[in-house]
């Protein structure tokens, strides 16, 4: 018995879910070759006016990653590299927290906020110098 799995249209999770990522030049750039969307109403990955499956996603995803000769990783795996990407780049937390959608900045900072050993040393270095 194969399992079969439906697509439900809804309304998002919660009221963060409801959020404005902003398109920059840089990111323009990036996704011009791939940018097929002729009509504003259509689904961006698909072009057209239904959904795709999802599973459809996950295995192109897969197969894609295969080619690249990369490690198999979950496609929400790229939500935790953006995640982490920003930070480490020094954007600041609460940003990081709301592109993400999070409620709490909490929820980021216990999922993506880990200082390394790097880290720690600069802070206790930073407050020795704002000592003297």
């Amino acid at each position: 018995d194969r399992k079969h799995t439906e697509v439900i249209l809804d309304t998002p999770k919660t009221k963060n879910s409801i959020r404005e990522i902003p398109m920059t030049k840089n990111l323009q750039k990036m996704i011009r070759p791939i940018k097929k969307v002729v009509n504003e109403n259509f689904y961006v990955l698909t072009n057209d006016p239904t959904p795709t499956e999802p599973r459809t996603y996950r295995n192109y995803y897969r197969q894609f990653m295969q080619s690249l000769g990369l490690p198999a990783m979950k496609f929400h795996g790229l939500r935790h590299s953006f995640a982490t990407r920003c930070i480490e780049s020094k954007c600041d937390y609460k940003t990081v927290s709301v592109l993400l959608g999070h409620s709490n900045i909490s929820t980021t900072l216990n999922l993506y906020v880990h200082p390394n050993m790097e880290q720690k040393r600069h802070c206790i270095d930073q407050m020795c110098k704002m000592l003297r």
